[in-house]
C-alpha cells in the first residue's frame, strides 16, 4: 500500500512524487484548462505553477532514463568490446605499447595535447 501512495498526487502538494505518466497526465489536463477554460488570473497562475512542476518532473525522470540507458549502452559496448579482443594479462605486459612508456627516448607513442 506505501507503494501506491509514493506514486499518487496529492492534492495539496505534499511531498509524494507522481509516475511519469501521472506526470504527464496531470500535465495535459492543466494544459487543457488553460487553453479553453475561462479562468481567473490567480487560477491561471496557480495552474501554471503546478505544471512547472509537473514539467520539471517529467524531464528529470527522462533524464534519468536517458542516463541508464547510456551507462547500459556503455557496459554493453564495453563487454562486447572485451569479448572480440580477449587478451591475457601476459600479453598485455609483453605488448609494445606498455613497454614504450619505459623508453624516454621514443617521442613516437606521446599523447601531446598541443
Amino acid at each position: 500500500m506505501s507503494m501506491a501512495r509514493r506514486k499518487s498526487i496529492t492534492p495539496e502538494g505534499g511531498s509524494s512524487q507522481p509516475t511519469f505518466e501521472e506526470a504527464l497526465a496531470g500535465l495535459e489536463k492543466i494544459v487543457e484548462k488553460m487553453e479553453h477554460e475561462h479562468l481567473a488570473l490567480e487560477e491561471l497562475v496557480s495552474h501554471y505553477e503546478k505544471g512547472s512542476e509537473l514539467l520539471g518532473r517529467c524531464e528529470s525522470m527522462i533524464k534519468d532514463a536517458r542516463n541508464r540507458i547510456d551507462l547500459i549502452t556503455l557496459q554493453s559496448q564495453s563487454d562486447n568490446l572485451l569479448d572480440t579482443h580477449p587478451q591475457n594479462v601476459d600479453d598485455a605486459e609483453n605488448s609494445p605499447i606498455t613497454n614504450s612508456r619505459d623508453d624516454s627516448d621514443d617521442q613516437d607513442n606521446e599523447i601531446r595535447l598541443f
